[in-house]
Parts: structure tokens; C-alpha cells; sequence
């Protein structure tokens, strides 16, 4: 554990890859405030990318069990890029798919093998599991949680921010040129920046424990929608066993008689074994009124709350913290101008007001008792799931791939109704490099920079491809934005040695002639161009190093 951020404590410590841990008493580039899963994974990208961290957390030990299970295919590619992702498989169970029943009957199925990812399912894991192996890749990049600290004060300058941090009853300070707030419902940091909370308390209450099912003849693969007027909710775990969550029938009641009894109407004779951390808890519907105000910048829990019925809470947090983390990175290096951090809130505060919105009119479906409405909420149901656009709407949605952002102020570039700058590069799309097994074109851009990826459909000049990849090849060793160059296309003429795009997955990026795209640190693209290449990177660049 690491010691308190006393002033007459002043030796820095050096990482593999030269960032440095701040220092109690010493300034640091950027102080994390909550060590949750959206704290550790910004802490440990910034120290990836050489940025002086600080990470405090008031807890004075990990939390042995946490109720946040489901993580979503979009985590899991996040995971993959920083190379975590089969740790988080082998402690996980795969769910398949989401099955929904009402009035003793099923309405249908979910197939999130259709959510256009690899990972064509979410993943049974228990919070605390997440922690512990982003805590190892922290402590693997150099970092570490300092704990038992509260931040109590907080003043901004114009050089940045002075934190105040109780520990043991003392008072240390610690100065920091950002601090970002992924502490949590009752944020210290949102409340001393004067940040407003905005939104509703969640009216009925939730309760949650863990089990196995003696008698249960489904799959576990899957999570189980039971939408009853007292609604329970199974998310499958490893070794077999659900996390339960559920409405309580009152104040004081049984939680495991009330969820019982919605067991044995779908599975009669069935009874919950091996009981566990039997809790009730209180949900908002909340969303941060500014994700940025200074130097302070809010993330995960801190900036937004909603209903725990789509899991969106800890997952819409990792992606918060991937955002900002690369953007921190590149202002702090001096190779872009401060208005990038702008871009934070312009990009993911539409996405928590949109998993608020959706948590709310969940929250609403599930908690029907009306013989009416329950009635027509199922037949909606049930059109959804036959009509196939819809189906693929909401599995898309539920796993957290409809994100773009492609009202950005810092992406650009030519349109296409499939890979525009602003979306996501897919994970599905499968390459040959030379000499090796197939990859997915995405594995070209697994990098901490950005990366320049050069496309050639089949009616590409070999010759103009060729001297555009040489420029693109001289501007990734220019320049510290751009960390590799790469390319690939399926023209017959294109060298024998260039990785290989299949002719379908051409067609279906829209690449016929050569396309640029620039791939940003979190897999999202930041340029599109198929003519004008190297002007239109030219522009790109200029958006990147803009300054207020």
C-alpha cells in the first residue's frame, strides 16, 4: 500500500517506460479520484502513456463484492486492445443471449451473437473481479491505488488544481494540472467543483443476491427477464450460479421468498440454494450538468447514473475513461492544443443521457401492473424480437455498439453509410497479413497512438497507393500523434507482401479506389478520406493541435 501524500515525502518513483507516480507532496500531471473500474482503467492508460498519475481511493481496501456483473462486447474489445481480455473470459461466464418472459409465458429471445462483434455475448463477472485485474495492470504499468485517502479540498489556478487529501487524520496536499472524478453516487470532486447532479431518484427500490438454482433446467449461459409485476432479473456467473436482482414485494419482505415465487411459476419445485450477499439498494437517473469545468474533468458514477436494469452503469464508465484517457495524453505531451479536452464531454455526455433515457423507459416497461399496459408492453415485445431490424436495434443498443461520434468537433472527413468518420472501426472484419494467420483489420490499430490505415479497394492505382503509403510511412515517424502506418487492400497489382483485404469486407466499407482512415487510440475513426489523402490528414492534424 502506498504511504500518504506527505510534503516531506519527496522522492519520485520511475515506471518501466519513463512516467513517473506522483510523489506525495510532488505535483502531479493528473489525479484520479476513485479507484473503481473506470479509475483504474484511466489510471493505468495514462500510465501506459507516460503520464505522471495519481490515484487515491477512500476505501482503505478493495470491496470484497460488488453488484455490477455484466460486461458488455463493447468492454471486452476495449479489453483486448490493452491485451486483458482472456484473463477476463477465464474468469467469467459467457451470456449468450437474453431470454424475456411475462405472465408465465415466453416472449422471446435475444441472440447477441448477431451484436456484430467477436464477442458475440456479454460476460458474467462479479465487479470485485474487474477491479482486481485492472488492478494488476495498473500495478503492471507502474501504478498503484493509494488508499484510505478522501479528497476533502479542492481549488482551481490557473496552473491547474490544489487538492486537499485526508489520510489518517492528516491533511497532505497535492497540485495536479487535471483531476478527474471517478469517485462514485456522491462524488467529493463533482460536489467541490459545484458541478450539478441533474436528475430523478429511481422510484422503486432494488435488491439483489447471489445463488445457485437446485432444479433449474436451462441454460446459464444467459441472462433471464422475468417481467412480472414483481420483475426479477437472472445474470448468469461462473460455477453456475445467477446474480439475482429484483424489485422487493415491500419494505421488509423476504428477498429470496419474493424472488422464489417468480422462480417456481417458470421452474415449479425449483428453490435458491447457496444464498449470498442478500442486499437492497437505491437507484438515480442522473447525468453531471458539465463533464468538464476547468481542470476538472467527472467520469463513470460521478457523471452519470441510471437504472441497473441494462447494465449500461460500469461499461458506459470504462468507455469514459478510454476517451479521455489518450486525449489527457496528447494535450500533457504537447502535441495537441487543450481544446481536444473539449471534445470529452461533446462525445460521451450524449451517451449518458441516452443510457439514462433508456434506463428510465425500462425502469417504466418493467414496473407495469395495469393488466392494460402490461398487455400491450408484451405484444410490443414480441414485435420487436419478430421483426429482424428492430431485433438487431437492440441487441446492437444492449451491447453498447451503437455508439458513434460523428457530431465530434474532432472528427472529419468524406461520408459513408457504414465506416464515417465518428464510427467505430468493427472487430469483425477479418485480414491476412503476410506470412501469419488471419487477424482482424482492427489488430493493425491496436496501438496507444493513432494509426494511419491506408485501404485499396479494386480499382486502386497500385503505383499512387504505393508512394501514398511511403508519405503516410514518413509521417508516422514524424510525428508523436501518428504511432504506425498501415495498409491493406485486394488489388490484384497491390505488392505481394501487402496485407491482404478481402474483396467482401471492401465492398462493405465502401472501399473501391484508396481510402485513408485514422484510427484513434480508442478504435474510433477520426478521418475518413477517399480522395485529397494527405490535404485532409493535413486538416485532421490541425484539428487535433488546435488550442483555446
Amino acid at each position: 500500500m502506498a504511504g500518504s501524500v506527505h510534503e516531506s515525502k519527496n522522492i519520485p518513483r520511475q515506471r518501466v517506460g519513463g512516467a513517473v507516480d506522483a510523489a506525495p507532496g510532488h505535483r502531479a500531471a493528473v489525479l484520479v479520484v476513485g479507484a473503481g473500474p473506470t479509475g483504474l482503467l484511466l489510471a493505468s492508460e495514462l500510465q501506459r502513456r507516460g503520464v505522471p498519475c495519481h490515484l487515491i481511493d477512500a476505501r482503505s481496501a478493495p470491496m470484497h463484492w460488488d453488484r455490477a456483473t455484466v460486461v458488455h462486447p463493447r468492454s471486452l474489445q476495449i479489453f483486448e486492445s490493452l491485451g486483458l481480455v482472456d484473463q477476463f473470459l477465464k474468469a467469467g461466464c459467457k451470456q449468450s443471449s437474453i431470454k424475456l418472459y411475462s405472465g408465465g409465458q415466453a416472449l422471446g429471445t435475444l441472440e447477441l451473437a448477431g451484436c456484430g462483434s467477436i464477442y458475440g455475448f456479454n460476460l458474467g463477472v462479479s465487479e470485485e473481479v474487474t477491479e482486481s485485474i485492472l488492478t494488476g495492470y495498473l500495478q503492471q504499468q507502474g501504478g498503484e491505488v493509494h488508499r484510505g485517502s478522501r479528497l476533502v479540498g479542492l481549488t482551481q489556478h490557473p496552473g491547474g488544481a490544489a487538492a486537499e487529501i485526508e489520510r489518517e487524520g492528516n491533511i497532505d496536499k497535492l497540485d495536479a494540472k487535471w483531476v478527474v472524478g471517478c469517485d462514485g453516487i456522491h462524488s467529493p470532486t463533482r460536489e467541490l467543483s459545484g458541478i450539478a447532479f441533474e436528475g430523478h431518484e429511481i422510484a422503486k427500490p432494488w435488491a439483489v443476491f447471489d445463488a445457485g438454482v437446485q432444479g433449474w433446467t436451462d441454460t446459464h449461459e444467459a441472462n433471464f427477464y422475468f417481467l412480472e409485476t414483481l420483475p426479477v432479473i437472472f445474470t448468469a456467473l461462473p460455477d453456475k450460479r445467477f446474480r439475482v436482482y429484483l424489485r422487493p414485494s415491500s419494505e421488509d419482505s423476504d428477498l429470496v421468498t419474493d424472488a422464489t415465487a417468480i422462480l417456481q411459476r417458470y421452474v415449479p419445485g425449483a428453490l435458491f440454494v447457496d444464498v449470498e450477499n442478500p442486499t437492497r439498494f437505491q437507484c438515480d437517473t442522473k447525468v453531471a450538468a458539465k463533464f468538464r469545468f476547468g481542470c476538472v474533468f467527472l467520469a463513470g458514477d460521478a457523471a452519470h447514473l441510471c437504472s441497473p436494469a441494462e447494465g449500461h452503469g460500469m461499461n458506459c464508465g470504462l468507455q469514459d475513461a478510454f476517451n479521455l484517457a489518450w486525449k489527457l495524453a496528447l494535450v500533457h505531451q504537447g502535441v495537441a492544443g487543450s481544446a481536444l479536452l473539449d471534445s470529452y464531454e461533446a462525445e460521451r455526455r450524449p451517451v449518458a443521457e441516452g443510457i439514462t433515457k433508456s434506463g428510465d423507459a425500462t425502469e417504466q416497461a418493467q414496473t407495469m401492473t395495469g393488466v392494460v399496459e402490461r398487455t400491450a408492453r408484451d405484444q410490443n415485445i414480441r414485435a420487436m424480437l419478430a421483426d429482424a431490424k428492430s431485433r438487431h436495434h437492440e441487441i446492437v443498443a444492449k451491447a453498447e455498439l451503437n455508439v458513434d461520434y460523428a457530431h465530434s468537433p474532432i472528427v472529419a472527413g468524406d461520408a459513408d453509410n457504414f465506416l464515417a468518420a465518428g464510427f467505430r472501426l468493427p472487430d469483425t472484419f477479418a485480414v491476412q497479413p503476410p506470412d501469419a494467420r488471419p487477424c482482424g483489420l482492427h489488430h493493425l490499430a491496436h496501438c496507444t497512438g493513432h494509426t494511419l490505415m491506408l485501404l485499396a479497394g479494386p480499382s486502386a492505382n497500385a503505383a499512387a497507393f504505393a508512394a501514398l503509403y511511403a508519405a503516410l510511412q514518413k509521417s508516422a515517424e514524424a510525428s508523436p500523434v501518428f504511432e504506425a502506418a498501415v495498409a491493406a487492400g485486394n488489388h490484384r497489382e497491390l505488392p505481394a507482401g501487402m496485407t491482404r483485404l478481402d474483396p467482401a469486407t471492401a465492398k462493405l466499407l465502401g472501399v473501391d479506389g484508396i481510402t485513408l482512415l485514422v484510427v484513434r487510440p480508442d478504435n474510433y475513426i477520426g478521418l475518413r478520406a477517399d480522395a485529397n489523402h494527405l490535404a485532409s490528414l493535413a486538416r485532421y492534424r490541425t484539428l487535433l493541435h488546435a488550442s483555446t
